[in-house]
């Protein structure tokens, strides 16, 4: 009996669990990019540089975020990182298509973007 109830505690708690971690994630994504600004300030790098910077802050947030899911869920962790870097991904999008009222031309890289959240997810849950 104990034991279910457990069960049953945890299952309303997940929502929560979820949006606690999106929140650590984009705090770390806030962090990171502040950072990139502060390199660019200084350094002035090539556009290369600045999109390589801004995918590395993507797979640190959701390896991290990956990470605290698989740590917080205990079962199927690989499964709650990559749920973790494709809602991450997802809002990212969604606020971009809001600010630029429409859709990137650039697929591939949208595309790209997705795979690298959800594998970087994963391996964070793997490891959790």
């Amino acid at each position: 009996m104990e034991i279910k109830m457990e069960r049953t505690e945890k299952k309303k708690n997940r929502p929560l669990m979820i949006i606690s971690t999106l929140l650590i994630m984009y705090v770390i994504t806030g962090l990171a990019l502040l950072i990139l600004a502060l390199l660019l300030l200084k350094l002035q790098p090539d556009e290369n540089v600045i999109n390589i910077g801004i995918l590395a802050t993507y797979i640190l947030s959701c390896l991290l975020g990956g990470l605290i899911a698989g740590k917080r869920m205990r079962t199927r962790k690989f499964l709650w990182g990559v749920l973790m870097g494709a809602v991450y991904f997802l809002i990212l999008l969604a606020g971009s298509l809001l600010m630029n009222r429409g859709i990137s031309s650039d697929t591939v890289h949208t595309v790209t973007a997705l795979v690298m959240c959800m594998a970087a997810g994963m391996i964070g849950g793997m490891l959790s």
